[in-house]
C-alpha cells in the first residue's frame, strides 16, 4: 500500500494551529509572569494587582483648604515653640549630645533620634537658639551616633542609650545582639540628613561618615522595597519582613530616594491601595490586612503631616491627607469631640497605641503594639491637633488649636494629648510630640522644612 503525503494540506493544517499555539504560549508565559510577581509581593488583589493597579486614579478633592507660608510668627506661635523647646531643654544628655525620646528615660529610637534633630533644626531656624548652641549640640549628636555599633555589623539598632551609645533593648537594657533594625526608622533618619546636608553643609562629612557605614542594600533587598527585622509575638523570633503599609512606606521610601537609594517600588501608593467609605468619604487604605500579613494598615494621622510638613506634599499624598482630615472633621461635627487621631505613647501601660481612622477591617479603632484592643485610650493626639492646623486654614483647624489649650507644662513641654473617654490629660512627654511641634511652627514660615532654605528670623526670642 503506498501513502501519498499532500505537503499541501500539511501545510495549510500547520498554518491553522500557528495562532492558537502563539496565544496559548503567551497565556502560559503571562501567568507564569504574573504568579511570579504575585509571589514576590502578595497582595489581596490577587494576580490582577499588577495588571490594574496603574487603572487606579485617585480623584482629586475640587480644593484643599492648605495655610498659606506666614511673613512671621505670631507670640502665641513663638511661645508654643519656647514650650517645645523646654522638653529638649529637660532632656538633653550634655556628653552625648543626645536627646532622651521619653521624659527623663534615657534612650532613644533611630525615629526620635530623627525627630530630635528635625527639632533642633526648626529652633534654630524660628530663633530659640543661636548659631553656637545650634552646631554645638548638632556635631556632639552627630559624633555620637558615628560611635554606634551597627546590628549585626550592618545596620543601626531600633533603640539605644542616650547616656551609653550602647545598644539597647525597649527596657532600656543594654544588649549585645541588639532588637533589629527598622526601615521607617532609617527612612526617618534618611530624611533628617537630607536636611542638614542641604542647608547646614558643613556637617555633610559627618553625616557621610554615619550612612557609608550602613549596609542599606539589606534594608531594600533585591526588590526596591522596605525590609525591618520583625518580632514575632507568636513564635518569639526575629525575622526579616516587609515593612511599612500605606502612608508609611511612602513616607519612608522618601528618605531613600532624596538620598539616591532605589526604593521606588515602596513609593508607590497604588500597589496596595484600597478605599474605605468612612461617613461617604473614601478614605485611602491598605489592602495588606494583618491576617495575611505581620504589621497592621494602620491609617492615621502621623506618617501624612510628615509627608506634608517635610517634603510637601505630592498629588497623591496631599489627597490621600486631606481626606483623613475631612474624615476626622466629620466625626467632631457628629460627635462635638475634637478628633485627631495619631500613634502615641500613653502614661500607663501598654504604654503605646495606635489610635486609627481605620485598621484591620475596623474603623475609629485603637491598638496597643502587641495587636491588643486599647479603646480606652482613644485620644485627641496632641501632635496630630497641632501639625493638621499648621497644614490646613479652615474652621476645624481653628477648632483644633482650640482644644490644645491646656496640653503642656510650661516648664516640661507638651503633653502627648487627651483622653476621649474621661477628658483626663495623657501626661506622657515625648520627644516626637514636642519635635512635630517644633516642626510645624517652623512650617508656618517655611513651607516644606526639606524644600525650601530657611531665612534666619531676626527675632528675640530668648
Amino acid at each position: 500500500m503506498k501513502i501519498v503525503i499532500d505537503l499541501g494540506k500539511i501545510g495549510r493544517f500547520l498554518k491553522k494551529l500557528v495562532k492558537p499555539l502563539v496565544m496559548l504560549t503567551a497565556f502560559y508565559l503571562g501567568a507564569n509572569a504574573v504568579l511570579f510577581i504575585e509571589k514576590a509581593r502578595p497582595s489581596d488583589f490577587g494576580f490582577y494587582k499588577d495588571i490594574f493597579s496603574k487603572e487606579m486614579v485617585i480623584k482629586p478633592s475640587p480644593s484643599y483648604p492648605m495655610r498659606k507660608i506666614a511673613d512671621s510668627l505670631t507670640p502665641q506661635d513663638l511661645e508654643d515653640a519656647r514650650i517645645a523647646w523646654k522638653y529638649f531643654e529637660n532632656n538633653y544628655q550634655e556628653k552625648t549630645g543626645l536627646f532622651n525620646s521619653v521624659n527623663m528615660y534615657p534612650a532613644s529610637t533611630f525615629w526620635d533620634i530623627s525627630s530630635s534633630f528635625h527639632a533642633l533644626m526648626s529652633a534654630y531656624e524660628i530663633g530659640l537658639i543661636d548659631q553656637d548652641e545650634f552646631e554645638n549640640k548638632m556635631n556632639k549628636g552627630l559624633s555620637s551616633i558615628i560611635k554606634f555599633k551597627l546590628y549585626q555589623n550592618e545596620l543601626p539598632n531600633k533603640v539605644y542609650s542616650t547616656l551609653t551609645l550602647s545598644m539597647v533593648d525597649y527596657s532600656n537594657h543594654v544588649t549585645q545582639e541588639g532588637v533589629g533594625w527598622s526601615a521607617m526608622d532609617i527612612g526617618r533618619f534618611l530624611g533628617a540628613a537630607n536636611r542638614i546636608v542641604k542647608f547646614y553643609p558643613k556637617f555633610t562629612p559627618k553625616i557621610d561618615s554615619i550612612i557609608s557605614k550602613w549596609n542599606i542594600d539589606r534594608v531594600l533587598g533585591n526588590d526596591a522595597t522596605l525590609h525591618g527585622i520583625g518580632f514575632s509575638f507568636k513564635d518569639k523570633r526575629a525575622k526579616i519582613v516587609q515593612e511599612g503599609k500605606l502612608g508609611y512606606e511612602e513616607y519612608a521610601s522618601k528618605g531613600y530616594l532624596v538620598n539616591d537609594y532605589d526604593a521606588t517600588e515602596s513609593f508607590r501608593y497604588t500597589d496596595f491601595l484600597k478605599f474605605v467609605e468612612i461617613y461617604g468619604v473614601p478614605v485611602g487604605a491598605d489592602t495588606r490586612e494583618v491576617k495575611y500579613h505581620p504589621a497592621y494598615n494602620y491609617v492615621l494621622s502621623e506618617p501624612y503631616i510628615l509627608d506634608g510638613i517635610e517634603y510637601g506634599f505630592d498629588i497623591n499624598s496631599r489627597e490621600l491627607a486631606y481626606r483623613l482630615y475631612k474624615v476626622q472633621k466629620i466625626r467632631y461635627k457628629k460627635t462635638g469631640m475634637p478628633v485627631a487621631v495619631s500613634e502615641d505613647h500613653v502614661d500607663k501601660e501598654p504604654y503605646f497605641v495606635y489610635n486609627s481612622v481605620y485598621a484591620n477591617g475596623r474603623t475609629w479603632i485603637c491598638y496597643a503594639e502587641n495587636g491588643d484592643e486599647a479603646n480606652e485610650f482613644k485620644q485627641l493626639s496632641t501632635k496630630a491637633a497641632y501639625a493638621w492646623a499648621s497644614i490646613f486654614d479652615d474652621e476645624y483647624s481653628k477648632v483644633l488649636k482650640e482644644a490644645l489649650k491646656g496640653l503642656n507644662d510650661p516648664q516640661k513641654g507638651w503633653y502627648a494629648g487627651r483622653y476621649d473617654k474621661n477628658g483626663k490629660i495623657n501626661k506622657a512627654l515625648t520627644a516626637n510630640t514636642n519635635g512635630i511641634i517644633l516642626e510645624s511652627i517652623a512650617y508656618k514660615i517655611r513651607g516644606p522644612l526639606l524644600k525650601i532654605k530657611p531665612q534666619k528670623k531676626e527675632q528675640k526670642n530668648k
